[in-house]
């Protein structure tokens, strides 16, 4: 009979294995120190399964009806979620996020006895098998339970399979993103009362303090996009000129932070809007708002900002679409030339725009559009390359210096804005390759 600690010992032997003889982290060789990573995580998944099921029985053996006979108050505590709490070390709130999770993928019962399948059985198998940790599968069950009244059991349950299969290997910002993405799917005019509850909260106040100016901003994607994309696009044109010939060790050298250069840009967009005398430049900042073509045209579903993980309503798309500095994406439509052979060396502006469609920002590390540049695959003098759509790829600066220094391959997998991009990592590095760009995270639903 499977037990359900039999994956977690599985994990431990696994650990024991890769960790080997050593008497401590110090003495791990690079190979191991990968491989024991890999199994700790493991370990930690595989443990996360152990512990929603038994948060789960706690709660259950700890429900208001019992009274005085609550497991919970017989150990002295006033609830399930303080008493795991309190022997896990976690918080009273993520206590009671994992008997959320428990009680959802547990199995059950009908009214005669007869054992029904868990509510959400793929975040049930995916868990227990160590391939998604209980953060991620609170993540999943709060927004699945939300989604069932709005979107029906039916188009849940595939929601369902599709998010488990994409989450393994995810971080928990990446498991986010596509669930918002989901949201915007299965709920498609939820989007724009979403939007209006945002744009309510929508502020900024200023007030001086120990001889500063203290600005405290929260806004809504369609007011933050252009804010955010101009701060950044000056902070990158500030990297550009460092890097352009810039001694570090210079006495003048620019020594700040990216919060002091973020300061500075704001300034300098305050600069511009007062005098428009401002010679500075925000390195080719643009908001991008990507549509399906079909959807602009119905006036039904919904838009994405570059750089913005909420999704914004076609009525925001066009508006934002009227304003200066903006782009509108229209998914469909035939554009500008997308290959150049070796009749140019620089991509273009349109060439840059279908890899910010097909990439979504730097295809390694996933920083925004505004922060990258588009590189060829195969080098333009070492390997003849071509600047063609599928010989270009979005990268920051870091991730483009990491992958050639390391001896990282690049491979780009169909045609067109749908393609995938693949990074393969040096041989004998022992590291899988990586599935990269938008499509890490994007879900056909």
């Amino acid at each position: 009979m499977t037990s359900t600690l039999d994956p977690l010992l599985e994990a431990i032997r696994l650990l024991a294995r890769v960790w080997g003889d050593a008497a401590s982290g110090a003495d791990l060789s690079r190979a191991q120190l990968v491989a024991v990573n890999d199994a700790l995580g493991l370990v930690k998944r595989s443990s996360d399964a152990v512990l929603v099921e038994v948060a789960a029985g706690i709660a259950r053996e700890s429900r208001r009806e019992l009274g005085p006979a609550s497991l919970a108050r017989q150990q002295g505590f006033r609830s399930p979620a303080q008493l795991i709490a309190t022997t896990t070390g976690a918080s009273t709130g993520d206590a009671a996020r994992l008997v959320k999770v428990g009680e959802a993928i547990a199995p059950r019962t009908n009214l005669i006895g007869e054992r029904l399948p868990a509510k959400f059985p793929a975040v049930r198998e995916a868990l227990s098998s160590g391939r998604i940790g209980a953060v991620a599968a609170s993540m999943l069950v709060t927004f699945l339970d939300r989604m069932i009244v709005k979107a029906g059991r039916g188009a849940v349950g595939r929601a369902e399979e599709l998010l488990v299969e994409k989450a393994p290997g995810l971080s928990l910002d990446e498991v986010r993103r596509m669930i918002t993405r989901m949201e915007a799917h299965l709920d498609p005019d939820g989007v724009a009362p979403r939007e209006d509850e945002l744009r309510a909260r929508a502020s900024l106040t200023m007030f001086e303090r120990d001889g500063m100016l203290h600005l405290n901003a929260v806004l809504d994607p369609a007011r933050g996009a252009p804010v955010q994309a101009a701060i950044r696009g000056y902070v990158s044109a500030e990297f550009a000129a460092k890097r352009d010939g810039r001694d570090p060790d210079a006495p003048d050298a620019d020594h700040r932070t990216v919060g002091q250069l973020q300061a500075d840009g704001l300034l300098h967009i305050a600069e511009h809007a007062l005098t428009c005398e401002s010679r500075g430049t925000l390195n080719g900042a643009t908001v991008v708002v990507r549509v399906d073509a079909k959807d602009l045209e119905t006036g039904v579903g919904h838009g994405l900002i570059d750089g913005i993980e909420q999704p914004v309503g076609i009525d925001t798309v066009r508006r934002m679409a009227a304003g200066g500095g903006v782009i509108p994406w229209v998914c469909g439509n035939d554009g500008e030339i997308l290959n150049w052979g070796r009749r140019r060396r620089l991509f273009s502006r349109a060439q840059r725009l279908a890899l910010v469609e097909r990439d979504g920002g730097c295809a390694f590390c996933g920083l925004p559009p505004g922060m990258t540049k588009a590189h060829h695959v195969d080098w333009w003098k070492r390997d003849h390359g071509s600047t063609d759509l599928d010989n270009g790829v979005l990268l920051c600066e870091t991730c483009h210096h990491l992958i050639h220094d390391n001896g990282w391959d690049i491979r780009v997998d169909g045609i067109g804005v749908r393609a995938k991009v693949w990074f393969l990592p040096p041989p004998g590095s022992g590291a899988p390759p990586r599935l990269g760009a938008r499509s890490r995270t994007e879900l056909s639903a």
